[in-house]
């Protein structure tokens, strides 16, 4: 048997499926999806119709933490959904109980937990990793090897650059105290965060903000200003020319 797929698994018009794949219980896969080689797609996952799933990805995933992790796996966790020709890259994991939007590319060996919410045509580049509960606005692009934390929110058209890290806990695991103040940013509509910067728990990146290459941001920002440095410190204005829809 070259691929295996469950009876109760509901396959569109043009589907296309390559060698070694599993198909669970319940999958709907819509019309003119293209599934790759070595694919596992698990129970109940729904993707839209055009999609493309390249070799030995894993869509659908439930969550499995360590006897040790601080997260809770809700037994109700919904099933994974992807919009309409979305592309899903190789060896990327998709966890079930998130909702990802139209046109997304989740890239090579990137992966995205439960319980996220992404809106449509939101890239997420190769190595990237997306934890859970992350809410992600349309037309964002989160380049090569950023991290993004869980409880993370950004809004639509933000660029994240390859090598961000964004933090939500400022105990490092040493107390039960951090329980009630763990938060990730907010990085709002059309800002810029630049390679290999690092965002603190909770900080909020106003609209248009332009964080330097580098920064390691602790306060919140000010719209359309560019701030840079460690601690990031405000340096000027974002020119006109360079803001969302200029």
């Amino acid at each position: 048997m070259d691929r295996w797929i469950h009876p109760k698994a509901r396959i569109g018009d043009g589907v296309k499926i390559g060698l070694f794949t599993v198909i669970e219980e319940g999958a709907v896969l819509g019309d003119n999806v293209t599934v790759g080689n070595h694919v596992t797609i698990h129970a109940d996952t729904i993707i839209g119709a055009g999609t493309t799933i390249a070799d030995q990805a894993v869509v659908g995933r439930w969550p499995r933490p360590a006897q040790t992790s601080t997260v809770q796996v809700d037994t109700a966790l919904s099933p994974l959904s992807l919009g309409e020709g979305c592309t899903i890259g190789t060896h990327a994991v998709l966890y079930r109980g998130s909702r990802i939007g139209a046109e997304v590319l989740v890239a090579d060996h990137a992966f995205v937990r439960e319980q996220c919410l992404i809106g449509d045509r939101v890239l997420i580049g190769r190595g990237v990793a997306v934890e859970n509960r992350v809410e992600i606005g349309s037309c964002t692009k989160i380049q090569t090897n950023a991290y993004i934390t869980a409880h993370t929110r950004l809004e639509e058209q933000v660029f994240i650059a390859p090598g961000v890290t964004t933090t939500n806990d400022n105990y490092m695991g040493r107390t039960e105290e951090r329980f009630r103040h763990v938060k990730g940013p907010t990085v709002k509509r059309g800002a810029r965060v630049g390679g290999g910067a690092i965002l603190l728990p909770g900080v909020v990146i106003a609209e248009e903000s332009f964080i330097a290459a580098g920064a390691v941001v602790h306060r919140n920002t000010e719209a359309a200003t560019v701030y840079a440095g460690v601690p990031a410190k405000p340096l000027r204005r974002v020119p006109e020319g360079e803001m969302r829809g200029s």
